[in-house]
């Protein structure tokens, strides 16, 4: 037997090839525990382990709109290009988030669409040791290339605007070579890490200190940028957002009469004779 250090979601470990290999809980897929596990096999591991009694999903992360459902992987790791439930279906990206609307099961999705560009964006608390650009930007830049394996050629930057602090992981396909781990399963660790669940054995959380002064995050939200544009209609508009077109449309319309009517009150009228 072996400890699978970067999955506490697997079982039946055993050494293989001087790896330690181990089946994901729920797809029963073999995975190399010296690298990280795709995001599908993870989510699918963490529904099987919700219906016996725990509901865990994170709070503000964009692809949390829909909530954490039981996804489809091919062999590889990878999400199916179509995601369904029941007789609802939907197509989705690399990173397992949905990009189109919801339609019955004759949906097509013709092929996995690439997440190219992962924005991570976290709110700091307030903290004592002000914190600058550069020591943010090498804290990260070593986290993320030490504890999640990713090449640095992908992080693209570390932006500072107190209190939030942005990070952007860039991976085309044409650049990934088949031993670099995704952008995709590295947003997913260091989102879990972040909110106090990690998925490294024994809770090994991710400890974030800077200037001797422990960094804690009040909001953490995850953007994806695909490389062909999602797919939404306006129906697929959230109450909230389309409450909001409505008012600022009224506001407009209410602007111009409020100017029509001004204007008819300055009117001067010229009385000229024949």
């Amino acid at each position: 037997a072996c400890i699978c250090e970067k999955n506490k979601r697997v079982s039946n470990c055993r050494p293989l090839n001087g790896s330690c290999w181990c089946d994901s809980v729920g797809s029963g897929v073999s995975v190399n525990c010296g690298t990280l596990t795709s995001k599908c096999l993870l989510m699918k591991a963490e529904m099987t382990r919700s219906k016996s009694g725990r509901r865990e999903k994170p709070k503000d992360a964009f692809e949390n709109t829909d909530g954490l459902y039981d996804p489809e992987c091919e062999n590889t790791g990878v999400f199916k290009a179509k995601q369904c439930n029941g007789t609802t279906c939907w197509c989705v990206n690399t990173a397992g988030v949905r990009r189109t609307d919801k339609h019955d099961a004759d949906l097509k999705c013709n092929r996995l669409v690439r997440t190219t560009w992962i924005i991570i964006e976290m709110k700091h608390a307030e903290r004592n040791a002000p914190l600058t650009t550069e020591s943010l930007n090498k804290f990260f830049k070593e986290t993320i290339t030490s504890r999640y394996m990713l090449d640095g050629r992908y992080i693209s930057s570390v932006l500072y605007e107190k209190p939030y602090i942005t990070i952007d992981l860039k991976q085309d396909s044409s650049d990934k070579s088949s031993g670099d781990v995704d952008i995709a399963d590295v947003a997913y660790y260091f989102e879990k890490d972040v909110k106090g669940d990690s998925i490294f054995h024994n809770n090994n959380g991710l400890n974030i200190s800077i200037d001797n002064e422990e960094l804690r995050f009040e909001k953490t939200v995850v953007y994806y940028v695909d490389e062909i544009a999602p797919e939404f209609s306006m129906k697929s508009l959230t109450p909230g957002l389309i409450a909001v077109i409505v008012v600022v449309i009224v506001a407009i319309v209410a602007g111009i009469v409020v100017l029509v009517l001004t204007r008819r009150r300055k009117g001067k009228y010229v009385k000229a004779e024949v």
